[in-house]
């Protein structure tokens, strides 16, 4: 597994020791994640987005309506830049100055292909596992009107930057600030709550297995 790059475009400017130049780390950050951010430039002016996203190989798999001029001016070559990123904590230093927050982040730059037809309910499949894993054994099979409406499209993971803070410190020793003054992290990570069961489903229908595992999923992402 080669590591990623360093480019103008890739490098790390500020506090450019905490970036991680392994591809694996790259994985495990959209791996651990259910959403990131797409970025384009549309006619002049930054427009920025929260998707849901899944990665096959070496690729970002994310998915939009045929119908939306955001995802149409992708998939006519805009760049884009997507953004992962996993909080982690707030780090309490002796000023304001020094106080920052701990973050496990990538950054992908790239432009994207559209999945052909015959590929596409596949990447919608790895998609959905990656966000309800064994949800798809639940349902209906998607309809082929519903693969026509839907655009799919990959980023290869080419051109990324990967920065982790996590073991930064909140303070160093004989920096001249006050001990008697609290310093230290709060940490911060996701949580899960109890299913709500929609008002029109069936009374007694037990809440599936692929909830179960979305759960536990989120749930050991939190404590990564």
């Amino acid at each position: 597994m080669t590591d990623l790059p360093l480019t103008a475009q890739t490098r790390v400017r500020r506090e450019a020791h905490h970036q991680v130049t392994d591809r694996a780390a790259l994985y495990d950050v959209i791996d651990g994640a259910l959403f990131a951010t797409i970025a384009i430039v549309r006619d002049d002016r930054p427009v920025a987005l929260p998707i849901g996203i899944g990665r096959d190989g070496d690729d970002l798999l994310l998915h939009g309506s045929t119908g939306s001029d955001f995802f149409r001016r992708i998939a006519a070559g805009a760049p884009v830049c997507v953004t992962v990123t996993h909080l982690l904590g707030l780090k309490y230093a002796r000023s304001l100055f020094d106080s920052s927050m701990r973050y496990r982040c990538a950054v992908v730059h790239g432009v994207a292909s559209v999945v052909p037809p015959e590929e596409k309910e596949a990447a919608l499949l790895t998609l959905s596992e990656h966000l309800m894993p064994g949800r798809s054994l639940e349902v209906r099979p998607m309809t082929g009107r519903e693969l026509a409406a839907t655009m799919v499209l990959r980023i290869p993971l080419a051109m990324a930057s990967v920065k982790d803070n996590a073991g930064s410190m909140v303070e160093e020793d004989d920096d001249g600030e006050d001990r008697t003054v609290w310093a230290g992290t709060l940490p911060l990570r996701m949580s899960v709550g109890e299913p709500v069961t929609s008002p029109q489903t069936s009374t007694g229908t037990p809440v599936p297995a692929s909830v179960q595992r979305a759960a536990e999923r989120v749930s050991a992402a939190g404590t990564a």
